[in-house]
């Protein structure tokens, strides 16, 4: 039984406090929104291209990670842990400068399994990559 309702949560508060990651950090990935029913945030172009200047591949899988974790988080509550066990992308525009933005949205909240997908958009409203991610929810063992 979850300790609290997800909805009762400040959402950018609660990823402030538990942080997304050394790697998504160093991405320069950056909450803008964030609940339970829907996530927000940027991640910069420049710092993460392929060598011919794309934005690299894995960077949209970063980004969608990063946001489709954490929501399964929110989702879990106290005591509890998402991981991933299943993500996929689909990338149909390349994004050579700027920010891109993905928003995450559930598709299935269970109480041991969520599914979120994350439209991944350039500067101009263009989607640019469509990922979605599966996460397994657990108890966490007891000190």
């Amino acid at each position: 039984m979850l300790e609290h309702s997800p909805t009762d949560v400040d959402g950018l508060a609660w990823a402030a406090e538990r942080g997304m990651g050394a790697l998504a950090e160093k991405m320069g990935v950056r909450f803008v929104e964030f609940s339970v029913q829907r996530a927000v945030a940027t991640m910069p172009v420049e710092g993460n291209t392929q060598p011919v200047g794309l934005l690299h591949g894995g960077a949209y899988v970063v980004l969608g990670e990063s946001l489709g974790s954490m929501a399964a988080n929110l989702h879990a509550g106290p005591g509890r842990l998402a991981v991933g066990v299943d993500i996929n992308a689909t990338h149909t525009r390349s994004a050579t400068s700027g920010m891109v933005t993905g928003v995450c949205t559930p598709l299935h909240l269970g109480r041991t399994l969520t599914v979120h997908e994350i439209v991944i958009t350039d500067e101009h409203g263009r989607r640019c990559s469509t990922v979605r991610i599966t996460n397994h929810i657990k108890d966490l063992p007891t000190p």
